[in-house]
């Protein structure tokens, strides 16, 4: 894990004999409580992933760190003299998570809360050289499981990408030259509509041409991408014209159009920069700021069309 990595690096081990609940101060004995709750959840966790996943070799994988999680939990079960549970919540959401959004994100967004762990590593880390084993065994022993994961749609995020970002771009700043333009919701929508599901179309379609073109295996995964590409797009159209179907001013519609666009740019980016492993400020700022500087381009485009051509709706 990286935030226990970090912390091994930082602390060094003294060479004593192994630490018993009786040499424990106060706040050593929370310490060790606390790292055993974490590593009985967190096996209990990949334990039901395990169960729950359809692709055997993953499933193989989730039973090896589960199995190692519970040495550890054991071996801080005999410090300890306790018996701990694993946390239902945290359990229950984690599964969730990992079936919902994919068992790579569930599983390096759990690797990533790791502030409780760190403190608690923190406190007892000096005690036991034991322990060091343990931190060095969960380092490499889980991360390298974790990086064999393989998930077909994190192969496909650049199709996504696409999909997501054109309809971002395109949309937002079509919309709201269309609302200053029109003024009438209903038909804002319709023309939204009609607008993305054919531009949708078309990105797909064009996606398909370009990975075909580019032969050998590539070449095979043509439909599916297409397949990504544009269904990122649908589903962003359906997001930023429900505003318009829902409420009666125009103006109010783009606010919250402008805002499920920021939230869309939020959500897809922080799932990317966790299972991908990249900056999420970067990119963030960078597609809000394209996407938000075309829709204020266009606002005002629409604007002076209005004014020019007297449109009157």
């Amino acid at each position: 894990m990286r935030q226990r990595e970090r912390l091994t690096d930082a602390l060094s081990v003294s060479n004593i004999l192994p630490m018993s609940i009786d040499q424990l101060t106060a706040e050593e004995r929370e310490a060790a409580l606390l790292a055993q709750q974490l590593e009985i959840t967190e096996h209990t966790i990949y334990r039901r992933l395990s169960k729950v996943i359809r692709d055997e070799g993953n499933a193989t994988l989730l039973r090896n760190i589960a199995e190692d999680e519970r040495k550890h939990y054991q071996f801080w079960a005999n410090i300890t003299g306790q018996e701990l549970k694993a946390e239902r919540f945290v359990v229950a959401w984690f599964v969730f998570v990992s079936r919902f959004l994919g068992l790579t994100f569930g599983i390096k967004l759990l690797e990533r809360g790791e502030a409780r762990a760190q403190r608690a590593y923190r406190v007892v880390l000096h005690l036991d050289p034991e322990v060091q084993r343990i931190l060095d065994e969960e380092r490499a022993h889980e991360d390298e499981l974790i990086a064999m994961l393989e998930e077909e749609h994190l192969r496909y995020v650049g199709s996504v990408v696409l999909g997501l970002n054109d309809a971002l771009v395109e949309l937002t700043g079509a919309l709201a030259g269309l609302t200053f333009a029109l003024q009438n919701t209903r038909l804002i929508a319709l023309v939204g509509l009609i607008t993305g599901i054919a531009a949708s179309m078309s990105m797909a379609a064009s996606e398909y041409l370009s990975t075909k073109s580019d032969g050998g295996e590539i070449a095979r995964q043509a439909v599916k991408s297409a397949f990504y590409t544009g269904i990122a797009y649908l589903v962003t159209v359906a997001l930023l014209v429900l505003p318009y179907l829902i409420f009666q001013h125009y103006l109010v519609c783009l606010a919250v159009t402008v805002v499920m666009a920021i939230l869309v740019i939020l959500f897809f980016n922080y799932y990317i920069s966790v299972a991908k492993d990249l900056s999420f400020k970067k990119r963030f700022f960078e597609m809000a700021a394209l996407s938000m500087g075309v829709t204020i381009l266009s606002f005002g485009i629409g604007f002076v069309i209005r004014v020019v051509l007297k449109v009157e709706v």
